[in-house]
């Protein structure tokens, strides 16, 4: 059976705690489904490595087959596979890892490892949901700069082609996700804490307390949070702690803290895009969803003449349709992976796919 040339890419992502499929064709989501485990780690106040790879055991069938349901697709009616292969949780990887690996061989179809934090960065490039049915929607023009935010990462990017980026920035300690997460559990709020501080910054006055900047006074492309993160930890601590904090002032806290961490990813973010001479700036990633950033981002790209491209919030945080798009311009581009050594790689460690199968070792780490 030849694949269809011009069919849709099934995208499986199972990095961390999200287990997610869809389908995309020609840039556009055709289907997309995830199973959350939210609820299952919450209890633990964080995500379980072995709780969340035997889940994803669980999962993966039944939301694979929902989407091949809901974009009424057949094998048949399918080009290929991408699969998200690092970096990630080992265990929760090779779920999806060996369900594309299963599939590629049985229904004879090329397969592509995807890296989970090029997959972000690259769903700036997918059809928006509201955008014409034609290709002819507006996207970043390469090369652009790409701030890639979450709870693990916190890195900048040069993007110049599907799986072509180049490191040029990153934290030194803490990623921005995990900060707002550990703050946000300081305060009292619940799990996951990055968009209820988010929520709860909205109703609060920034400027009530002063939290530090981090490096600011450096003039490279690394980011830090460790200390804005001890510092909100003292502020909370001198106020009582968690308990002792009403609802504006913990209000006021989440503020403060996210105007300082916003600050630092909106202010080295646009030095890099002046430093590299890139006229588009993405962001991508979970945090690429708090609304303080995407405004932060949105007015300082504004004043200093960048267009800006936000992914859209239903592609920021973990998903498929990501590894799909991603994927689908990887095969557009001749390069694929031999079914027989594709592997998980919990590492940022990045193996770039080439055309016949056989893969070495290229790009930065991310």
């Amino acid at each position: 059976m030849t694949p269809p040339a011009n069919g849709p890419v099934l995208g499986i992502e199972t990095s961390c705690d999200e287990t997610a499929v869809a389908a995309v064709q020609a840039g556009r989501v055709l289907a997309s489904r995830i199973a959350s485990q939210v609820p299952i780690h919450a209890r633990f106040g964080g995500v379980v490595p072995e709780v969340a790879a035997r889940n994803h055991l669980l999962s993966i069938l039944p939301t694979l087959e929902g989407v091949m349901a809901e974009a009424h697709l057949t094998p048949a009616d399918v080009r290929g596979l991408a699969v998200t292969n690092r970096p990630g949780l080992v265990g929760a990887l090779l779920v999806g890892v060996q369900t594309a690996k299963t599939l590629a061989l049985a229904w004879r179809l090329p397969v592509v490892g995807i890296d989970h934090i090029e997959a972000h960065v690259w769903a700036s490039m997918l059809c928006p949901p509201a955008a014409p049915t034609d290709r002819d929607w507006p996207r970043p023009r390469l090369p652009f700069l790409a701030l890639a935010v979450s709870g693990g990462h916190t890195s900048l990017y040069q993007v110049e082609a599907p799986g072509r980026m180049t490191l040029l920035g990153r934290t030194l300690d803490d990623a921005a996700g995990e900060a707002f997460d550990k703050v946000a559990r300081h305060v009292g709020l619940p799990y996951p804490g990055g968009p209820h501080l988010d929520a709860c910054a909205q109703l609060g006055d920034a400027t009530r307390f002063r939290l530090p900047r981090g490096l600011a006074g450096r003039d490279d492309l690394a980011f830090s949070f460790s200390g804005l993160k001890t510092a909100a930890r003292l502020l909370v601590d001198g106020l009582g702690g968690a308990d002792a904090l009403d609802v504006q002032t913990r209000a006021d806290v989440c503020a403060a803290f996210q105007a300082a961490a916003v600050e630092q990813l909106v202010r080295v973010t646009l030095r890099a895009a002046r430093r590299h001479g890139l006229g588009d700036v993405v962001v991508a990633g979970g945090v690429a969803a708090n609304a303080g950033l995407r405004a932060g981002l949105a007015q300082g790209c504004a004043d200093a003449g960048f267009r800006f491209w936000p992914v859209p919030p239903a592609w920021c945080t973990d998903n498929a349709a990501m590894v799909a798009g991603l994927g689908e311009a990887l095969l557009d581009a001749g390069l694929h992976d031999d079914p027989h050594d594709l592997d998980a790689t919990p590492t940022g460690r990045q193996r770039r796919a080439v055309p016949g199968g056989a893969g070495s070792p290229a790009g930065a780490s991310a």
